[in-house]
């Protein structure tokens, strides 16, 4: 996997469980975990299923601490369409293609979940970490386990994924000229009683004449003369105390300007005075004008008040009928936050325009639409077809592939097959196929784990370790397609040069399994160990593991270690160094660090041919 392309580079966990403090720094290719019975192996895997998305439990946060938390540094290939679509859809941008995530848990039931600088939903994390990590173990977060994923699988598998991709395309371009078609396809008899009502709707809108913002003039000068007799006392009382009456403000300024004019003329001190008193009196002179001339503009007319509220009540019932959301009080209605009211109504009336237009189509038109439904439905069945039978030609090999690595991985009696069944029936031939969005198949992988037994769902199988296998034995099919082969009924393992990291950037590129070696030794735990070094090279790798011949061909060895500091009990990771990888590996062969153990832990590391290989 050529560096810095998509990984876990960091994982950071504090007050989780065991785990006080930890963080720990990664590398591509394969990883393993090691260490005694209840170390908390677990524990690591469960901290990495919480940042997956899994259902968060008060019971992980440590005890006399008031919040977990699990953070992690990725970095994403910028092939993986789906985790970056995902990212864009939601407006969350990577810097330099890395993204940190972070989840955590207080000891009062609330929680916290980050993708970048972006608060998210525990389902917005599953989907998007979905993108990135597969997790195989007793911490369920399988993305195989969903049926929906086996028909990409098999695509993949059979090379023609593009021509899948290029149907979907074709699928949803023909359901869209398939709905545009049924809004036209209103029957003659309604088309015509529509396109009468909206005339006639147009027509009284069109003969109101509508001005923008008249309602509120109209009710301004309607208030005015409903309340002329007190508007008019009040317009007289004013004109008296600024210029009608025998002391009035007009008056009294005057009288005022006038002494202080000869005052001034004693005192030039007072000039200040002077000049604000003549301003004051000059705008009382200019009130006074502008108050003559509106007071003289008063009349009464019943006529026009009659006139206003008769146009008001003409827009108002416009507006119940047409502005029906002008007031913006009502979801889902037209014209939503419309400021004026005419203007809600006038929107109504060029919608009603537009939908008359679209009813008054012609028939040729619609012949148009027919017609080139007609020739994509066809073009649907032929592409249905030809995707059909190049499916059911690689589900039979994609079986018997995913069968032989089982038999290699312990599971000798393990037969899996690929379900490949029409979505409907087809009564009519090809023209009559029932199609879904990638085809007229449903896909769905199906295991018997052991001989006798009857195929069930992925999900079904019993065994941690078996399901693990399952998983490893599916991807190592899905990428050495172009160099595994087949001799003599066996599987032949794929070599590392076949596999190119192209096949894997749709897929998860960070795997991770636990109890993968449930129930094996032998021979099976060797061809364990070996499948997920080759897989290791087109992906990043987490294994939790118990037997040494697996260990051994780590390209990143962590210990993990339970001590007790201060009286309390603190699980801890290290990553190992090429002597301490040695003493590790003697630990899981014999329980000890004797001679022999050393030198056959010494012979598995050198056997492998590990890059962390022990130095004199």
């Amino acid at each position: 996997m050529p560096a810095g392309d998509a990984m876990l580079e960091e994982l950071s966990i504090r007050n989780y469980a065991l785990i006080e403090n930890l963080t720990i720094s990664f590398e591509e290719q394969l990883s393993i975990f090691t260490g005694e019975t209840g170390a908390g192996k677990s524990i690591v895997v469960g901290a990495l299923s919480f940042l997956l998305g899994a259902k968060a439990e008060m019971t992980v946060i440590r005890s006399g601490a008031e919040e977990a938390s699990v953070s992690a540094v990725i970095s994403i290939d910028r092939r993986n369409r789906d985790a970056l679509g995902w990212l864009s859809s939601h407006g969350i941008e990577t810097e330099d293609g890395r993204l940190s995530v972070r989840r955590g848990i207080k000891s009062s039931g609330r929680g916290s979940i980050w993708i970048g600088d972006t608060p998210v939903t525990r389902g917005e994390l599953t989907e998007f970490m979905a993108f990135m990590f597969d997790l195989h173990g007793q911490h369920a977060h399988q993305s195989l386990l969903h049926k929906d994923k086996h028909c990409r699988c098999l695509d993949r598998f059979a090379g023609i994924e593009e021509e899948a991709l290029a149907f979907n395309r074709v699928f949803t371009e023909l359901a869209e000229k398939r709905r545009n078609l049924e809004n036209s396809l209103v029957s003659e008899r309604d088309r015509d009683a529509r396109i009468e009502l909206l005339t006639f709707s147009i027509n009284e809108i069109e003969a109101a004449r509508l001005k923008s913002g008249e309602c509120r003039e109209l009710e301004a000068e309607s208030t005015r003369l409903a309340a002329f007799e007190k508007l008019s006392g009040s317009i007289e009382a004013a004109a008296a105390a600024l210029f009608d009456g025998e002391v009035s403000v007009l008056s009294l300024s005057r009288r005022a300007r006038s002494g202080i004019d000869a005052a001034a003329a004693l005192d030039s001190s007072l000039s200040g005075l002077q000049q604000r008193l003549g301003a004051l009196y000059y705008e009382a002179e200019d009130l006074s004008g502008e108050l003559r001339s509106y007071r003289g503009s008063l009349t009464f007319d019943s006529g026009r008040l009659e006139e206003v509220e008769e146009r008001l009540a003409l827009i108002h019932r416009l507006k119940k009928k047409y502005g029906r959301a002008a007031d913006g009080k009502k979801d889902g209605e037209l014209f939503d936050g419309v400021k004026n009211i005419e203007d809600a109504v006038l929107a109504y009336r060029n919608e009603a325009a537009a939908e008359i237009e679209a009813l008054s189509a012609s028939e040729e038109n619609r012949e148009r639409q027919r017609a080139a439904i007609a020739t994509l439905e066809r073009e649907i069945a032929r592409r249905a077809a030809a995707l059909s039978e190049k499916r059911r030609a690689a589900s039979d090999r994609l079986a018997r592939r995913i069968s032989g690595i089982l038999g290699s991985l312990g599971m000798p009696g393990a037969n899996f097959t690929v379900s490949l069944e029409p979505k409907g029936p087809i009564p009519g031939g090809q023209a009559n196929i029932v199609c879904g969005p990638w085809g007229a198949d449903d896909v769905e992988f199906l295991i018997a784990a052991n001989k006798g037994e009857s195929a069930r769902e992925l999900r079904l199988v019993a065994s941690g370790g078996e399901l693990s296998r399952v998983m490893l034995a599916i991807k190592t099919a899905l990428a050495a397609e172009t160099s595994v082969g087949v001799e003599g009924g066996a599987t032949v393992p794929p070599t590392v040069t076949g596999i190119s990291p192209s096949t894997w950037v749709d897929g998860p590129e960070t795997l991770i399994f636990d109890e993968i070696d449930t129930g094996i030794g032998g021979e099976a735990a060797v061809a364990v160990g070996e499948y997920l070094q080759k897989i290791g090279r087109v992906k990043q790798i987490f294994c939790v593991t118990h037997l040494a011949v697996i260990a051994c061909r780590a390209d990143n060895h962590f210990r993990v270690e339970k001590t007790e500091t201060g009286g309390r009990t603190i699980t801890s990771v290290n990553s190992l160094s090429a002597g301490e990888r040695c003493n590790e590996i003697a630990r899981m062969l014999s329980g000890g660090r004797g001679e022999t153990a050393l030198a056959h832990a010494c012979e598995l590391l050198d056997k492998y041919g590990v890059k962390n290989r022990v130095k004199e």
